[in-house]
């Protein structure tokens, strides 16, 4: 754990507020769910990712998406990749999105791109690999952004299929239905 100096007082609602610069570092927004953790003396606070509790769930899912698809597979959170599957996913899992990745899938539309037909091609994550293609679905669960399903490629002059688009959607909902 890191120190940060700051020190607040609890109001006489039991209320702490989070500066500021702790929630922009930490990509935590207005209405963000936050855990609580006890462990002897200390409270900790972690956002919640109701997606990061079925991980292993998300791997299987990103592995069969891969094997049906023959895409780079990604699955994300809100804030990083809990999981990859396929060519050039070493080294995504764990790493945090980019901010317009958050941004694309806070707006709750999917996002379709190709560098063959011009698109402008989003990082997934910060200083990420660079891809020719891809798809954005947000995974949409009682009106809450949860996360997103990825599929990218790296070949030149890919341009994904409806199909690839379909299956990203179905399994964007499969796993939004896990929430709901």
């Amino acid at each position: 754990m890191k120190a940060t100096g700051i020190v607040r007082r609890i109001d006489e609602l039991g209320r702490v507020v989070i500066p500021k610069e702790i929630r922009r570092t930490l990509r935590i927004r207005e209405g963000d769910p936050l855990e609580l953790f006890t462990d002897r003396d200390e409270l900790m606070l972690k956002k919640y990712s109701p997606i990061a509790s079925v991980d292993r769930f998300a791997e299987g899912t990103a592995k069969s998406l891969n094997e049906q698809s023959g895409l780079l597979s990604v699955i994300t959170d809100n804030d990083v990749v809990l999981a990859a599957a396929g060519t050039g996913k070493k080294g995504l899992v764990g790493r945090t999105v980019s901010e317009k990745m958050a941004e694309t899938m806070q707006s709750r539309r999917s996002y379709l791109a190709s560098r063959a037909e011009s698109g402008d091609m989003l990082p997934i994550v910060e200083e990420g690999e660079p891809y020719t293609a891809q798809i954005i679905v947000p995974i949409v669960a009682n009106g809450d952004c949860l996360g997103s399903v990825v599929l990218l490629s790296g070949d030149e002059g890919f341009i994904p299929e409806a199909g690839a688009v379909k299956l990203a959607r179905l399994t964007a909902d499969i796993i939004a239905n896990q929430f709901e």
